[in-house]
């Protein structure tokens, strides 16, 4: 080949193939170019998809930040505070086109008409009637007390000019000085006061706008916190301790969002709830009376208590929806926030104090806060719920106040193996522990001892002419002082299959009988039943204590026939959530009454009980006999050592633990240790004071030479200590 070949092959252009599939008929389009133009387009397509990427990377960054800042929580926040101020400029507006228009009433008297209540369709009509009148009779008086102002003010000037030429001529006459001097000095003086408003009045001017703005601003935020709702988008991790206003709005939200049909279709139609006790502040919560549309009961509401509270932004048991006078209408307390925490709070006589019983004891208080006696005299106490709910705690405060009361007589009734009342013996003429027959049977000698003493006191009445006892015969050692019983588990006794009736008999004569004759019994039991309580029982309690029970015969059987019907029920109660907590009746002037009740804790490592009875037992030895005059007061035992009862019980031989408690019981049967101690109770004891006591085919024998040589170790250590 000539170089003339060579040099028109090197112009020759480099053929690039395009990918093309082998099996496609089609004829594809092409253009030849130089390698320098296929590098030129390469570089521009290049550039074009890397501007491509970078516009990509700063969409999706500016796309990131955006949703960043927008849920960050300050962002949420500040949105939420410009929400809040908005809201309170509309509840402004919205209260100020009420004003205007009498919207209130309108929406009451449309309420009422909805229900068709005609009552209130004709009181919201006169209410409105006579706030027009009002409205039209100030309108009517701004006229006049517009002159009464401008005369006032022209009054009290000639008043100052008075006074001042009067002072003038004093001075003039008394030669103190010139007539002139004076009427010049007080202008001079209204002159600096001119001058000081003057220098003042510019930078007042150029604040007042700020000043007038910020106001306005919170006062509208506010009036939203208080009657505004945030979304829940703008919620903050912040947000959940925030405690939301309970007002008519909230109430009203929180019963829509229950989703019943009626409430939902009734504010559909824009209809307001009928509220007839408007939403107030009632001790440490807010109270409401809500007429409820027609189909739904307040029954249905309570059901749905945990439902409700959380509309409210509240635990279920800061929310108390009860039925109201009628079946329609919702009597709802929902407390402020936490404010339920704390309980009743220390029982207030915990480290001094005395009772007289025929002035109440401490019980408690109410939801509201208010502290709540329980009245004794002339009366009797029924007390139940479910186990572990707390009515054994209830007693336990009744009789902790009844010990206060040195003229007071205790007698404790337990057909049961538990130690919540061990620690009153010493206080207590008669107490018996324990669910063995021969124990029942002391219970029932007792019991038949009391309706005794009933029958003796009904002499005793007719022999001084009193119709009941008063303080002063209770205070007179006459046989006629306050006698505070209480059966505890009454249903064990009273099941007792030899027993049992004639209990429930005696039980049914005293509590009829003696409540005049200032003898008072408490029946604690778990849910009184035909079987399980006499009718003529509860009938005649005057107070009764309901835990939270499992049905409307337990919760009838507690607060009197009808209670549930009426809409006071223990039912209502969450076993566990109301722990501690009552529905009372006979306690205040209500009907029923919630109550939380103090607590007293008897357990050993926090004994609260043991110096409250100590305090009443120094109260008895000083006033010189146990209350009724015919028993000595029983001595309060100095504190025992479990070695030296051990040593003075064992003999020689190692025996078992089982056995060896009775002996203990025995040697000192008014020590509260050792009223029904066993033997595992006892193996624990010496345990805890570093006496171990082996186990031999599952039996823990205990030897007396063990006890005695920790006995000389104990000896010799004090005696170490006294050196």
């Amino acid at each position: 080949m000539d170089t003339t070949d060579n040099t028109r092959g090197a112009e020759l252009a480099t053929v690039h193939h395009l990918n093309a599939r082998a099996d496609d008929g089609e004829v594809i389009e092409g253009e030849l170019i130089s390698d320098e133009e296929y590098q030129r387009r390469t570089s521009q397509k290049a550039r074009a998809l890397a501007r491509y990427d970078a516009y990509k990377h700063d969409v999706v960054t500016v796309a990131r930040v955006t949703k960043s800042v927008a849920t960050h929580d300050r962002t949420k926040v500040v949105l939420n505070h410009g929400l809040t101020v908005v809201q309170g400029i509309a509840s402004w507006r919205a209260k100020a086109w009420d004003a205007s228009t009498m919207g209130i009433y309108q929406r009451q008297i449309k309420a009422a008409e909805a229900l068709g209540d005609r009552v209130a369709v004709a009181e919201w009509t006169d209410r409105k009637e006579q706030a027009k009148e009002r409205r039209h009779q100030r309108l009517m008086d701004m006229p006049t007390l517009v002159w009464r102002l401008v005369k006032t003010g022209l009054l009290t000037l000639a008043v100052c000019v008075v006074l001042v030429l009067l002072l003038g001529l004093f001075v003039q006459l008394s030669g103190a000085g010139a007539f002139t001097a004076v009427v010049g000095g007080v202008m001079d003086a209204l002159k600096w006061v001119f001058t000081a408003i003057a220098w003042t009045w510019t930078p007042f001017i150029v604040s007042a706008p700020y000043v007038v703005s910020t106001g306005l601003l919170l006062g509208a935020w506010r009036e939203g916190r208080k009657h505004g709702r945030s979304p829940g988008w703008l919620a903050t991790s912040s947000d959940g301790g925030i405690d939301a206003s309970i007002d008519e709005t909230t109430i009203a939200a929180a019963l829509n969002a229950l989703r019943i049909p009626q409430i939902t279709a009734y504010l559909k139609q824009g209809l307001p709830l009928q509220f007839l006790t408007p939403a107030r502040i009632d001790g440490r919560g807010t109270h409401a009376v809500v007429r409820l549309p027609a189909g739904v009961t307040a029954e249905k509401i309570a059901r749905r208590r945990g439902d409700l509270a959380t509309g409210l932004h509240r635990l279920a048991k800061e929310v108390w929806p009860t039925t109201g006078s009628e079946a329609g209408i919702l009597d709802i307390w929902v407390a402020d926030k936490g404010a339920l925490a704390e309980g009743a709070g220390e029982y207030p006589l915990l480290d001094d104090g005395v009772v007289d019983v025929f002035k109440g004891v401490p019980f408690g208080k109410t939801l509201r806060g208010q502290p709540i006696d329980a009245p004794l005299m002339e009366r009797n106490t029924i007390c139940g719920g479910m186990p572990g709910q707390g009515k054994s705690s209830a007693a336990r405060v009744i009789m902790a106040g009844a010990a206060l009361d040195p003229t007071a007589e205790l007698r404790i009734w337990v057909p049961d193996a538990n130690f919540d009342f061990e620690v009153f013996a010493p206080r207590c003429s008669r107490y018996v522990m324990g669910a063995e027959d021969e124990k029942i049977a002391e219970i029932l000698d007792d019991l038949q001892a009391l309706h005794a003493e009933v029958q003796a006191r009904g002499e005793l009445l007719v022999k001084f002419e009193i119709p009941s006892v008063t303080r002063e015969f209770a205070s007179k050692n006459v046989g006629l002082h306050p006698l505070v019983c209480l059966l505890e588990e009454a249903h064990v006794a009273i099941q007792h299959p030899v027993y049992g009736k004639e209990i429930a008999k005696l039980l049914v004569d005293i509590v009829r009988l003696g409540r005049k004759r200032a003898i008072h019994l408490i029946v604690s039991t778990q849910a009184p039943t035909k079987d399980s309580m006499p009718r003529d029982v509860t009938r005649n309690c005057s107070n009764g204590i309901a835990f939270a029970v499992g049905d409307h015969v337990a919760n009838d059987g507690l607060l009197g026939q009808g209670a549930y019907a009426a809409g006071h029920r223990a039912t209502e109660l969450i076993p566990g959530t109301d722990k501690g907590t009552a529905v009372c009746k006979g306690l205040s002037g209500e009907r029923s009454d919630i109550v939380q009740v103090y607590f007293l804790n008897v357990a050993s490592d926090n004994d609260q009980v043991t110096p409250i009875i100590d305090r009443a037992m120094t109260a008895v030895t000083e006033r010189g006999a146990l209350p009724g005059g015919t028993k000595a007061a029983p001595a309060i035992e100095a504190a025992r050592d479990l070695l030296d009862d051990l040593d003075e019980v064992l003999g020689e031989d190692a025996i078992g633990a089982a056995k060896v408690a009775p002996l203990l019981s025995a040697l000192a049967p008014t020590w509260p240790p050792y009223r029904g101690l066993t033997g595992t109770k006892l193996v624990a004891d010496l345990a805890k004071i570093g006496v171990k006591v082996p186990s031999s085919q599952n039996r823990y024998l205990v030897d007396p030479v063990t006890i005695r040589e920790a006995l000389a170790r104990q000896a010799t250590t004090d005696l170490d200590a006294d050196d």
